[in-house]
């Protein structure tokens, strides 16, 4: 089990709380060594001398007359009583002070025992080395027995406002790393419209005002790249329109050459298209509930028509989840096509909940030759093919386009061999979508 969190915010405060907790015992300690304990021990020498008062009268045989004991009470309020009259005057409800009766023994010369009992006031009871079996009754006017709960609870409240006050603190100053890491997520996928606030320490507003120049930088790029893209496909579209219609004034014996051109010019469209679609920026704003059992069902009817056999096993218990309805239905064609492009025999499609139902997944199994286990992530990069065994053919962002589209869904995309033979393309969608 993981102790020290991983995120700034929780180590923050999780190093607040325990350098409070240090402060609190290193503090209680030192109280206790040189505040608490040498006026515990005043106290005890002055009791012990008080002690000492007691028994002066009987020193040498001599005895203090019943005068002077009078006195000596009316003034000091010390008496001395046998152990039965004692337990009558409160004796047995006080709680003996092992640590008091070392330091009084030490001052009497002999074994005394110690104990305090709490009532209106503050009463030291000693049994003197002495005068065994006999107990002094000490009373402390002004003294009052230390409350350990108050002490407790006072402890308590301290370290939690403080633990909470150091969890603001932290809180405020993650709070700006929080915003940054959600709008990084969002150009990951394509989203440069977040333009956080610069608030902050100096170094806060630093970091965010370059992130938004970088943001604004990359959306100036890519909006420069879409209309690049744009210009090339229309110039490109017009000359392609030319041939197409010259080919249909070939002649007749020329039939074969015609039908060579028009594919190769249909392949040129098609490239076209993709590129397209792969600098199409999609958004999270475009996204609504769907359903994807029946947008994989339209999918596979259409890729049918092509005489191929595809069987589609849905999982009808499957809720309707945030998505692109044209982005995903390019995502499921390019999936499919792909799978009857390289497998000669049928098409498996599958649509299931992940294991922790977090995710709703499509799957498209083919038995073609599949893809080395080393190519299997390289693979989903812009303009990069899998092995010869799969082919050739196309322009090599099928996968990017795929995975660019699943990106923005908060989704992920995986590819594997399957041990009976062919590829295992698995796309995975999350059922809520996080902000």
């Amino acid at each position: 089990m993981r102790i020290f969190p991983r995120s700034a915010f929780g180590q923050t405060v999780f190093l607040v709380g325990a350098l409070l907790l240090i402060n609190q015992i290193v503090s209680y300690i030192s109280v206790t060594l040189y505040v608490v304990k040498p006026s515990i021990e005043q106290v005890n020498l002055m009791l012990a001398k008080q002690v000492r008062t007691v028994f002066i009268g009987h020193q040498d045989g001599v005895e203090m007359s019943d005068e002077v004991a009078e006195q000596f009470y009316l003034a000091t309020g010390v008496e001395m009583m046998s152990e039965r009259e004692a337990m009558r005057h409160g004796l047995e409800q006080a709680s003996e002070y092992p640590y008091l009766s070392r330091v009084m023994s030490e001052y009497l010369q002999g074994e005394a025992r110690v104990r305090i009992s709490q009532t209106d006031i503050l009463v030291y009871w000693v049994e003197p080395p002495q005068a065994p079996g006999y107990w002094v009754k000490i009373p402390l006017v002004g003294f009052q027995e230390a409350n350990v709960k108050v002490l407790t609870f006072y402890l308590a409240f301290i370290g939690v406002l403080s633990v909470l006050g150091g969890w603001l603190f932290a809180s405020h100053l993650n709070r700006p790393l929080k915003a940054m890491q959600k709008a990084a997520n969002k150009v990951e996928v394509g989203d440069y419209s977040s333009q956080l606030p610069e608030l902050g320490s100096i170094e806060m507003i630093e970091v965010t005002r370059a992130f938004n120049q970088m943001s604004r930088g990359l959306a100036a790029v890519e909006e420069d790249r879409r209309l690049l893209m744009a210009g090339v496909s229309h110039d490109l579209r017009t000359p392609l329109t030319r041939i197409r219609l010259a080919t249909e004034m070939m002649s007749e014996h020329e039939d074969y050459l015609r039908e060579g051109i028009i594919t190769d010019i249909e392949d040129m469209n098609a490239i076209i298209d993709q590129f397209i679609e792969y600098l199409r920026n999609h958004k999270l704003s475009d996204l609504a509930p769907d359903d994807i059992n029946a947008l994989v069902s339209e999918v596979v009817a259409s890729e049918q028509k092509q005489g191929r056999e595809i069987s589609f096993s849905a999982n009808e218990a499957l809720p309707n989840i945030p998505i692109s309805h044209v982005a995903m239905k390019r995502v499921i064609t390019n999936m499919i096509e792909n799978a009857l492009r390289y497998s000669e025999e049928d098409v498996t499609v599958v649509t299931q909940y992940s294991a922790n139902k977090e995710y709703v997944e499509i799957l498209v199994q083919d038995k073609g030759p599949g893809i080395p286990e080393h190519e299997l992530e390289r693979v989903f990069q812009p303009f990069t093919q899998g092995d010869q065994a799969r082919g050739s053919e196309g322009s090599g962002l099928g996968l990017a386009i795929i995975k660019r589209i699943v990106d923005m869904h908060q989704g992920k995309v995986t590819l594997r061999n399957r041990a009976e033979g062919g590829l295992e393309a698995k796309v995975s969608l999350r059922v809520h979508l996080t902000n």
